[in-house]
């Protein structure tokens, strides 16, 4: 599986946020504080997906980085190489497209009509899938922005009072009963749920 780029992420130390930005920055703060003798759990989230990232702190600051920049050249490789494999797959004719061929299975019914309509059953699966996109944008992000919030809250908030109720606001749209839900809990947690939860409940 094709590994996606962290572009932003923020850490928690306990239940208060020590850094948030680039990938390289947060892991620098973070070790920095373990140097320190603070001992108290520290997770790493991913800010796009709010997935934990595992970062091995093990030597001094110089390695952490030297490792973190290493892993990084090397997935930013493999995806390159898989871009390019898949360019030398491509058959001529739509190069500037980027078509990729895949299987489809569908019924006959549904065979006959796409081979009826203009430019064939390619185009107008195309053209299905675009006003698919485009009518379900919004409800895309709202899904989005519930799973990434489900993962941080239950990741650090799964024992702090409301938690349930909270979750089930946050799948059910409802921002009034989500903020009073989480009132309670530690201020940095709170802001950071709201971030995530935003596109969730803004509707």
């Amino acid at each position: 599986m094709e590994r996606e780029k962290i572009e932003s992420c923020t850490a928690f130390q306990g239940s208060s946020c020590i850094a948030s930005g680039a990938l390289a920055e947060v892991a620098k703060r973070v070790k920095e504080s373990i140097d320190r003798e603070d001992m108290e759990s520290t997770l790493i989230f991913d800010d796009s997906t709010g997935e934990i990232v595992e970062i091995d702190f093990r030597g001094t600051v110089e390695d952490v980085m030297d490792r973190l920049e290493s892993k990084t050249l090397k997935d930013d490789s493999v995806v390159a190489l898989i871009d390019k494999e898949r360019r030398n797959q491509r058959k001529p004719g739509r190069p500037k497209l980027g078509v990729v061929s895949r299987e489809v299975t569908l019924l006959p019914r549904h065979w006959e009509w796409l081979n009826m309509q203009p430019g064939g059953a390619s185009v107008a699966l195309r053209k299905l899938v675009e006003d698919a996109r485009h009518v379900n944008i919004n409800r895309d992000k709202v899904r989005h922005s519930q799973e990434v919030s489900f993962r941080f809250i239950s990741a650090m908030a799964g024992n702090l009072p409301g938690f349930e109720e909270a979750i089930r606001a946050l799948f059910a749209g409802d921002s009034d009963r989500f903020n009073s839900m989480i009132a309670t809990w530690p201020a940095d947690i709170i802001e950071h749920a709201r971030k995530l939860s935003h596109n969730a409940l803004c509707s």
